[in-house]
């Protein structure tokens, strides 16, 4: 921890960090944390001198994250995620009735984003808390009501019902797509910039495996942006960095609007599936039975 304040300066760098990338501006961040613009980017400038690396390309009127940026950012991000779901988890024990969802942030913006109108209309009276995680949590301990899990649908102290098989094919943004050399044959995506998920805490597939399956072996995987969150790989993805694996149920709300394209047709069915999943030694309340519900409606 000693080695962290050095590498950062002070704690409240990260938060001011956090703001200003999510966001886009200082000046924006500095609104949303009350703090004056000037000291928004005196802690920036701070914390890029600890770390020796440039976060941020500063542009007129606006800002943009660097590589260095783009990796810290999901680093921090996800970190904090973390802290604020814990702190919560802490302060709404005892309170009011509430269903909380556990999944990952790429389900949670993707997936439910898109559809939480549709459980308002419907069940207004219900407080949805989505907290996202970089591991499965347990649900007894931390007070979940419902999760969504990668698996086989096998866990011995939860319920499950499948949400979607697990399927997964290349995405990219329409103007990588179309500028690609060759994509007449999966051997010619080779040839291309590829987008890498690495957690680190849940084993996800590699493109290595992909190609593998796809009978494509003893090969050399090109190199690329790596990156620890799904939902950033996504951002990146439609940003033009390259080609990205498209988990189906996250990517077809981004296919439909056209912010992605993709090869559906070169798709690898893993035999795994997406899962909604709750506690057996813990009966759900009325409102959480009503958002499984309605969540297994989609499916």
């Amino acid at each position: 921890m000693r080695n962290t304040i050095k590498l950062i300066a002070s704690p409240r760098n990260l938060f001011v960090f956090e703001a200003s990338a999510r966001l886009g501006s200082f000046t924006h961040a500095a609104a949303e944390l009350g703090m004056q613009q000037p000291s928004v980017s005196a802690a920036i400038k701070q914390l890029e001198s600890a770390l020796g690396v440039r976060l941020f390309d500063r542009g007129h009127r606006r800002i943009s994250l660097t590589n260095a940026g783009l990796r810290f950012y999901a680093d921090v991000s996800q970190a904090l995620r973390s802290i604020e779901s814990a702190a919560e988890a802490v302060h709404n024990m005892g309170r009011a009735e509430y269903v909380t969802l556990n999944s990952s942030s790429a389900f949670s913006y993707y997936w439910m984003m898109p559809k939480l109108p549709a459980l308002r209309k419907l069940h207004p009276e219900i407080d949805l808390r989505l907290q996202s995680s970089v591991h499965e949590p347990d649900l007894d301990i931390e007070n979940i009501s419902i999760a969504v899990r990668l698996g086989d649908g096998t866990w011995t102290d939860c319920h499950a019902e499948k949400i979607a098989d697990e399927v997964i094919f290349p995405v990219a943004s329409p103007i990588v797509v179309r500028s690609a050399r060759n994509l007449r044959s999966i051997p010619n995506l080779l040839h291309e910039r590829l987008i890498h998920l690495e957690e680190p805490v849940r084993m996800r597939p590699t493109w290595k495996q992909w190609f593998e399956h796809h009978n494509i072996h003893d090969t050399k995987i090109p190199e690329g942006m790596r990156l620890n969150d799904y939902a950033l790989v996504l951002q990146a993805a439609q940003t033009g960095e390259g080609f990205a694996f498209g988990w189906e149920h996250i990517v077809r709300d981004l296919l439909d609007r056209n912010l992605l394209a993709a090869r559906e047709e070169w798709l690898w069915r893993t035999g795994r599936g997406i899962y909604l999943v709750w506690s057996k030694s813990r009966p759900l309340s009325e409102n959480a039975v009503k958002v499984r519900d309605w969540i297994l409606s989609y499916v």
